[in-house]
């Protein structure tokens, strides 16, 4: 799982046109001097497997609180928190926040970070040592919101995940790969349009929440990334479940250059019995499931007409 230091910032250039890096350290922020002092005390290497990509710029991290609009009595999630740079922008602004580590020494040295930049705040800190992509419950009172820097490689699936575990959260920010961001907030026809963005969409709504360039992080990745924004709302009504309506949506995109007639067909059980549902859903059957949005994929899978014999 990536650790890569939770940001979200603008490269603030210099009166010489330099991308300059704050040195946060007079709040209890991570700067780019202590980030590296940070690793090098605790013999930590960045690791490419899991993205680990530290921020040093303080400027990114209050840019992430600001954007995250959190309330005083949030308890928040923070998925691989790294070295601290976003822990320790987080916890002024909320009752608790819960870090979930994979990584065994960066787990097991947060707590002292904090108690030694701000000691002041280290009782709301949780860290759990834990894979982002598994857990199924955290101590303490339940999460309202998410706030991280999620791994490039599973950030869609963790995001889904930890939605769908945990109900209670209302409020999203996350740092992802800016492609991954502009799928997840892509709209129905946009090229980019696709099983991220409507499954996301059973959640809440979704919106792109600015651009984060390269020049924050130590190392610096080779990609730029993207904030992404969701604000939970009720899913569609329907009578179909959850996983009734993803397996439509997959079903729908596996073949996106087919209509839904054709691309729901194995699904549905053959072509006519797909039709059937997709017409008792008010669709016509030569669309394609870029055009449709969470609720139609919600109409549909309700629609469905159990094949005889099965």
């Amino acid at each position: 799982m990536r650790s890569k230091e939770n940001d979200a910032a603008t490269d603030k250039p210099s009166s010489h046109g330099v991308t300059s890096v704050a040195d946060a350290s007079s709040d209890g922020l991570l700067g780019a001097a202590e980030v590296r002092l940070l690793a090098a005390r605790l013999g930590v290497n960045p690791s490419k497997q899991r993205g680990q990509n530290f921020v040093i710029d303080g400027n990114t991290v209050r840019r992430i609180v600001r954007t995250a609009e959190l309330r005083p009595d949030d308890v928040v999630i923070e998925v691989g928190p790294g070295l601290g740079s976003l822990t320790l922008a987080l916890l002024p602004h909320v009752a608790r926040v819960v870090a979930v580590e994979i990584d065994t020494a960066l787990a097991g040295a947060l707590a002292g970070t904090v108690r030694t930049r701000r000691p002041d705040l280290v009782e709301r800190l949780e860290v759990v040592l834990a894979d982002a992509l598994t857990v199924r419950e955290l101590p303490g009172p339940a999460p309202t919101a998410l706030v991280a820097n999620l791994p490039y490689n599973i950030s869609v699936p963790v995001l889904l995940h930890l939605l769908e575990t945990f109900p209670t959260i209302r409020r999203v920010l996350v740092m992802v790969q800016a492609e991954v961001a502009d799928r997840l907030a892509s709209p129905p026809g946009n090229r980019t349009y696709g099983v991220p963005s409507v499954k996301a969409r059973w959640y809440g709504d979704v919106s792109r929440a600015g651009s984060v360039g390269r020049t924050v992080f130590w190392p610096a990745p080779n990609v730029d990334s993207g904030l992404v924004a969701l604000t939970r709302t009720a899913p569609p009504e329907t009578t179909a479940s959850r996983v009734e309506v993803f397996a439509v949506i997959d079903a729908a995109f596996a073949q996106r250059r087919k209509t839904l007639r054709a691309a729901l067909a194995g699904w549905a059980g053959s072509p006519a019995l797909a039709e059937e549902a997709l017409r008792a859903a008010g669709i016509d059957p030569s669309t394609r499931g870029e055009q449709l949005d969470v609720a139609a994929f919600a109409r549909i899978a309700a629609a469905r007409v159990t094949p005889a014999g099965t």
